[in-house]
């Protein structure tokens, strides 16, 4: 075999690459090492063994089906989108407007979700939109509850709207 690196498989590196690379000066910050080509690789194995990409648009839809409950059932709740397991809930103050929910309420109901054990990320312009990111691996059982507990951390916040 003409190779001066195997690195997986049948991945390798013919020598007059791998020369060429000894006669300069290389720099790249981004760029792979073999251990990082092994795991990358490993990795890859793991997600087609294992149907993670299956798995991420069947629990994904059934995610954004659930949650897209909550937007017709909350006023707050102005779009629930995405794809997959990249999904997205827009807090607004009313769906018409479609104006962002005051982050000072949007950190609440965040704290809440966190409180009762689901970590969510935000994002959007103002910071309006609950970014949902879970593992590949993640179950049904997993969205359920994760459904749940925005589920009462909405109903939380209306509680407090309606209290002031």
């Amino acid at each position: 075999m003409d190779a001066a690196l195997c690195l997986y498989n049948s991945t390798c590196l013919r020598y007059e690459i791998a020369n060429s690379l000894a006669q300069n000066l290389h720099f790249n910050t981004f760029g792979g090492n073999p251990m990082a080509c092994v795991v990358g690789s490993a990795v890859l194995d793991a997600i087609e063994e294992d149907s993670l990409q299956k798995n991420s648009k069947d629990v994904g839809t059934y995610m954004l089906l659930e949650l897209a409950k909550l937007r017709d059932k909350f006023e707050i709740v102005g779009d629930v989108r995405g794809k997959g397991l990249m999904i997205g809930i827009e807090m607004v103050t009313d769906k018409d407007s479609r104006h962002p929910l005051p982050a000072e309420e949007i950190n609440q109901i965040w704290e809440d979700c966190k409180d009762m054990g689901v970590l969510i990320g935000r994002g959007g312009l103002y910071n309006q939109t609950f970014r949902i990111k879970p593992p590949m691996c993640i179950t049904r059982k997993d969205v359920d509850f994760a459904v749940e507990v925005i589920h009462t951390a909405l109903e939380r916040h209306v509680e407090r709207a309606a209290a002031n």
